[in-house]
């Protein structure tokens, strides 16, 4: 109750409630629909890009998946898309709201790491990136070699003026980019604190609902309970996590847990990739929040020890973290798909469509790790 910088994830979840609400991801959708409808796998690609935009305007997964996922999905369906790669797609796309800032996770990882919130923001913008271009160039190559996996729109649905096209792209993507300028603007160049600019955020979106004509008293009510359900869950599994890891440290069960790691005769970075791949299996079974608040205050130590810059670590933490959400049995992405699926959607064809881009995360993390000023880039340029 004292942590002033988690007062960020309640009015981020609400910022993220009225995004979801707004019509933005409607009106995006619509216009990418239209630009890239004619190129093959272009509307896999579409959803790519809504996802990151999306993310970087709600940093929730739930939201961004199920939102998106109700649109896209039915569109790529309706146009033979292999029901793999569209449902792959989402999947992937979703998590991206975990890592592209303002993410939920950043903001409880950074007072548990002690490591500034705002950097980690920063840190996490071109990993994010990155994998969104990762999943696109996979989209395009595959599509390009196997057309009937993402046909492109036939020409009368694309016949649209270019000056009316041109209006769509530039009014969908504008006032989304405005928000996102307010919060990662205002940190970057010191104007405000990440909890301030949580509430510049907040207040934005509800002016962004009501540009849009969705601003009610019905929706605010909605989204104060549904900010005060999500909030509590997150603070509850905190409070417990805390009980733990409280008991763990007082009878040296952080201690055994570095030793174990620093005495491996692996070397700095052999045992980096034993964290990682841990990680990995952790997230098969564990929700991120419980890693988060757990594992984090016992692996972090064991970063400095070996010598590793810890936002450089902390990040390469979170796109680990990022593909618990594609990695059965406790993927949380499928899941969420899979609620809102019609009825000849399997379960396997979204275990199908995910792996690959598992295996694009993993990449992604291995250039995070090679190219290090990928995360530190940014950062190294905030105006403190």
């Amino acid at each position: 109750m004292k942590n002033y910088t988690l007062l960020a994830a309640p009015l981020f979840l609400f910022m993220g409630v009225f995004m979801e609400q707004s019509g933005v991801a409607e009106r995006l959708f619509s216009s990418l629909h239209l630009w890239w409808g004619g190129v093959r796998g272009g509307l896999g690609i579409s959803t790519i890009a809504i996802c990151a935009l999306f993310a970087a305007a709600t940093g929730i997964v739930g939201a961004s998946e199920v939102t998106i996922g109700l649109m896209a999905l039915p569109a790529m369906l309706a146009r033979k898309y292999n029901k793999s790669l569209a449902c792959g797609a989402i999947c992937a796309g979703g998590t991206l709201g975990i890592l592209i800032p303002p993410s939920i996770m950043i903001v409880i990882y950074g007072p548990m790491a002690n490591i500034s919130v705002g950097k980690l923001f920063m840190g996490a913008v071109f990993p994010g990136i990155l994998l969104a271009l990762l999943y696109t160039v996979y989209i395009a190559i595959r599509c390009y070699f196997r057309p009937q996996d993402g046909p492109p729109m036939p020409s009368d649905e694309r016949m649209v003026p270019l000056q009316k096209k041109i209006f769509l792209l530039v009014s969908s993507i504008l006032p989304p980019f405005f928000l996102i300028f307010a919060v990662l603007g205002s940190i970057f160049f010191g104007i405000a604190a990440v909890t301030e600019a949580a509430a510049v955020g907040a207040i934005a979106s509800m002016a962004l609902a009501a540009l849009y004509r969705r601003l009610t008293f019905k929706l605010v009510k909605g989204a104060c309970i549904e900010t005060l359900q999500i909030t509590s869950m997150i603070l509850l599994i905190a409070v417990g996590a805390s009980f733990f890891s409280t008991v763990f440290v007082a009878i040296g069960g952080d201690e055994v847990i570095s030793n174990l790691f620093l005495n491996l005769p692996l070397g700095k970075w052999g045992i980096l990739f034993s964290i990682m791949f841990l990680l990995v299996i952790l997230g098969m079974f564990i929700d991120w929040i419980g890693i988060v608040f757990i594992i984090v205050p016992l692996i972090t130590p064991i970063g400095q020890s070996l010598g590793f810059d810890p936002l450089w670590f902390a990040i390469l933490v979170m796109v680990n973290l990022q593909i618990s959400f594609l990695t059965p049995p406790f993927a949380y992405s499928i899941f969420y798909l899979k609620g809102i699926t019609p009825p000849e959607i399997k379960t396997k064809d979204i275990y199908r469509g995910v792996f690959p881009f598992v295996g694009l995360q993993i990449i992604g993390l291995g250039l995070c790790i090679i190219f290090p000023k990928l995360i530190t880039f940014l950062p190294n340029f905030m105006i403190k």
